[in-house]
């Protein structure tokens, strides 16, 4: 059984991370962080913070950043990433997260959310589409603590 962390640098997803690496540390399962990267979507990649406003789509470059900030919280996490289409939606981002959970048999999926409780279904919510799967639990983390 493994933990599993969508993971794209933001304060949430950082804080669910810290939280997963205690929970896993703790019952000493896996802690896997995974990244969705869509290709060649520079805009996407400003607007996460992955890329300087200059800088042209780079995705070694941008693994390399989740990869090194997962470092720094999880050192013991594995970090893997996916790519997606261009066009980034919330089912583009969620889908693989899905599949990447059931096939490294995921026992909780550990979810950073701004919106917790009020909207983490909402049409737009990642999290609402990974969480509406029952093949896993799910961890919803508010704090970003």
């Amino acid at each position: 059984m493994t933990f599993v962390v969508p993971f794209d640098g933001s304060a949430r997803t950082k804080a669910a991370l810290a939280r997963a690496r205690k929970l896993a540390r703790g019952v000493r399962e896996p802690l896997v962080a995974i990244s969705v990267i869509p290709s060649n979507n520079s805009r996407y990649a400003r607007k996460m913070g992955w890329l300087p406003s200059d800088e042209p789509f780079d995705g070694g470059a941008i693994v390399s950043t989740l990869r090194a900030q997962v470092r720094d919280i999880a050192p013991d996490a594995t970090f893997e990433y996916e790519t997606c289409g261009r066009h980034a939606t919330a089912n583009s981002i969620a889908k693989p997260i899905r599949k990447f959970a059931k096939r490294n048999d995921a026992s909780t999926v550990v979810i950073g959310s701004d919106s917790a409780g009020r909207a983490v279904t909402q049409a737009s919510s990642v999290g609402g589409r990974i969480s509406s799967d029952r093949a896993y639990d799910v961890l919803i983390v508010r704090s970003r603590g």
